[in-house]
């Protein structure tokens, strides 16, 4: 589940990270299964490639049945019977937990001022003791694309981008997000063609 090693994030200037902190919405197009219909959220963009969490596609797990595989228990509850997240097909085996506020884990990135990516276990063992994150999503696996992969997926209209909102992340049911995010561009994503258009 989550690993005692670093999380292989660095900081990059935002001339660098153009995506980094934005959401991507995968258009009606979208050809790759691993991707149809969903939310990401990009922790990092860079010429290095890019690092995502898909945030609306759930699991049949929830938070506390996760917590006792790895021999932590949480008490009934709604935090307990929170989704976890099939955060993409990278490393299906690792855990990823995004949260505000940032706080101080071993294995921490901040990827926004008020946003962390934790993958240590040290996380999850707060929130066992009720000391965790006042919001956090719980995902299992990653997004991930090569050197200018993800332009080019984007010049191909394989998605539509917008900043990052928190309260679609922590506060809308995993269910209506898409929908939640096309309307934030002001998208009816009903009306959107799965044909790309070239003048």
């Amino acid at each position: 589940m989550l690993s005692e090693g670093p999380l292989r994030l660095t900081p990059m200037p935002a001339a660098a990270s153009l995506f980094s902190h934005h959401f991507l919405l995968a258009m009606p197009g979208m050809a790759d299964p691993n991707f149809t219909g969903v939310v990401v959220y990009v922790a990092e963009h860079s010429d290095k490639g890019a690092l995502g969490l898909v945030i609306n596609r759930t699991m049949d797990i929830d938070l506390g049945s996760l917590l006792q595989r790895i021999d932590l228990d949480l008490a009934p509850g709604p935090l307990a019977a929170s989704p976890i997240f099939s955060g993409g097909p990278v490393q299906t085996d690792r855990g990823f937990v995004l949260h505000h506020p940032v706080g101080a884990w071993s294995s921490t990135v901040a990827v926004a001022d008020d946003l962390g990516l934790t993958s240590s276990r040290d996380i999850l063992e707060a929130v066992a003791r009720g000391e965790g994150p006042a919001r956090l999503l719980v995902a299992l696996g990653y997004a991930g694309w090569g050197p200018g992969q993800l332009e080019d997926e984007i010049s191909r209209n394989a998605w539509l981008t917008l900043p990052a909102d928190l309260s679609l992340i922590f506060d809308t049911p995993a269910e209506q997000r898409l929908a939640r995010a096309f309307g934030l561009l002001g998208i009816d994503p009903v009306l959107l063609s799965p044909a790309a258009g070239h003048a």
